[in-house]
């Protein structure tokens, strides 16, 4: 059996550590120089909208004569 890497564990949370502390950071100076809205609320580009997911997929086939 494979003994557990420590150091790898350690080196990967302190990593996602500083990544968001950084990405806090840049938040806060977004939210400070107004390209972010105060209440907190972000907008993330992963979200999508029904309508462009899958244009045809919404739409009801009609029926062949």
């Amino acid at each position: 059996m494979a003994t557990p890497n420590y150091g790898f564990e350690k080196r990967q949370k302190e990593l996602a550590k500083k990544r968001k502390k950084e990405d806090k950071l840049k938040a806060k100076s977004d939210r400070k120089s107004g390209l972010l809205p105060e209440d907190g609320s972000e907008v993330d580009g992963d979200e999508v909208d029904a309508n462009t997911a899958a244009p045809g997929a919404a739409e009801t086939p009609t029926p062949a004569p």
